[in-house]
């Protein structure tokens, strides 16, 4: 059975330092990351049939990725193993500075992709493809798979939604700024952050960052403002949602559940005003997790977290 949604991008396990076991001996657990796969596992939880379209290396990692996806119901139908290449990993370390990250992705599975590879049946069937700034910036060919990805959805009127994920690390700030700009004037559903969106444009107001991605050409634009909430927009509305008051422990995954719920209510067609409250109640929830995965909520926490019931 086709997917209503897809994801397309990088996939990367994660170890993160923990402790030590003894002195000079950090110890690392183990989970699992990537911005594709924690939206897919969101709207999966959501209720959504959610395919991934992933390429992986030969090895444990694409492995345990695989059982992952499969315990979420997420589809692997379109995931690729290329035996020549790695699966994409990241290292989390912590000292007096905070927390930094180390990552081994050149070369990886998923920056070796082409155009030419891409399922074009499976994109044409779905509903809506989601892509990212982060698998546009891991290599040049992968930036021109997921143009060719959108174009082959555009052809096949599947929407496309697009989170502009900024890793400065990955490439400049120049080159993000054009291919953001010229993706974001493709797409259906385009999701910046406040203060990536920033840097981006030049701007510092919400509404003059909302006003620019409308003027691109994006149809709905869905505007993440951390601890001011979020707004969605179109050239004919405007609605905003305040955040709830959570104690948050960790953000991460949290701008991937919140698109993931909005695409999977969009998809099903909820008004832009539910699906924001959906969005914005289920990254209420993540943040008060740890990790990427485990506190991804289902549908039924996010519907009491709605309707006012303690989650």
């Amino acid at each position: 059975m086709s997917s209503e949604i897809l994801s397309f991008g990088e996939p990367m396990f994660e170890f993160s330092q923990v402790g030590a076991k003894q002195a000079g001996e950090p110890d690392f657990l183990s989970g699992f990351g990537g911005d594709v796969s924690n939206f897919a596992i969101a709207a999966a939880r959501q209720g959504a049939k959610v395919g991934m379209l992933a390429h992986m290396g030969n090895d444990a990692f694409a492995g345990e990725f695989d059982r992952l996806w499969k315990r979420e119901g997420v589809s692997t139908d379109c995931v690729v193993t290329n035996p020549h290449a790695h699966t994409g990993v990241y290292f989390i370390t912590h000292d007096d500075d905070g927390h930094h990250f180390s990552f081994l992705r050149k070369g990886s599975a998923a920056s070796l992709v082409r155009a030419d590879q891409l399922p074009q049946a499976a994109i044409a069937d779905a509903k809506l493809l989601h892509v990212t700034a982060i698998s546009q910036a891991i290599s040049d060919n992968a930036c021109d798979a997921v143009f060719a990805a959108i174009n082959m959805a555009r052809e096949s009127n599947t929407l496309v939604s697009y989170d502009t994920n900024l890793r400065l690390k990955l490439w400049s700030l120049e080159r993000a700024r054009a291919v953001i700009r010229e993706t974001a004037s493709l797409v259906d559903i385009c999701f910046p952050s406040l203060d990536e969106a920033q840097l981006l444009t030049g701007l510092k107001q919400p509404e003059a960052i909302i006003d620019f991605y409308l003027s691109l050409g994006a149809k709905v634009v869905v505007l993440k403002r951390g601890s001011a909430g979020a707004t969605v927009a179109t050239e004919s509305l405007r609605y905003s949602v305040e955040p709830y008051k959570v104690t948050a422990v960790d953000a991460t995954a949290a701008g991937d559940s919140f698109a993931g719920a909005f695409c999977t209510h969009y998809v099903a067609g909820k008004s832009l005003e539910d699906c924001l409250q959906y969005a914005n109640a289920t990254a209420s929830i993540t943040i008060t997790g740890y990790g990427a995965v485990a506190p991804l909520p289902t549908l039924e926490q996010v519907e009491k977290r709605l309707s006012g019931v303690a989650v």
